[in-house]
């Protein structure tokens, strides 16, 4: 193959990719857009990307339960910024962090393992889990994290503010 070739199939190879992801948001984003995420038990969730040997920026017990409160709590992470850069990855909220996808009825099919790397996405996991259980409202949640990592870090996700009047949980 000369290398005008390999170019021109790189740069195809590179619009095809594009075009596939940007379809992939675009549907992402029009399916969170037509249903508001809600509360919800998991059915059954898939195991935890991670393992008793894998190397963990906070303890397996954290982890463990950031993973769980965003697979249940959309309705709070989706509203809570992340701030560690992974909005260059496409994500638009902290609960991208740790879902990849959901089930029609919200359980979780596949897991986002970029969770299981980033002191920054646990912390602000933790930190809504924490809140939203001491009885914050979603928009108190947000104010605080944003507060707390917008002087830190420059970039975070662009993420949607809550729905409904402020101050409601």
């Amino acid at each position: 193959m000369s290398s005008k070739t390999i170019a021109i199939f790189g740069g195809l190879l590179t619009v095809v990719a594009l075009g596939v992801w940007s379809v992939t948001v675009s549907a992402t984003a029009a399916q969170t857009a037509a249903k508001p995420p809600v509360a919800r038990k998991q059915v059954s969730m898939p195991p935890l990307p991670f393992g008793p040997r894998d190397p963990l920026p906070r303890s397996p017990q954290v982890v463990a339960a950031v993973f769980k409160f965003a697979a249940e709590h959309p309705e709070v992470l989706n509203y809570v910024p992340c701030f560690c850069g992974c909005d260059h990855m496409g994500h638009k909220g902290n609960t991208d962090c740790f879902v990849k996808s959901r089930a029609a009825n919200g359980d979780v099919l596949v897991w986002e393992p970029h969770g299981t790397e980033c002191q920054v996405c646990i912390d602000v996991g933790q930190q809504a889990m924490q809140m939203y259980s001491s009885g914050a409202s979603v928009r108190q949640i947000r104010t605080a994290i944003e507060s707390k990592y917008s002087g830190q870090y420059q970039n975070h996700t662009p993420t949607p503010p809550p729905p409904g009047p402020a101050g409601t949980k």
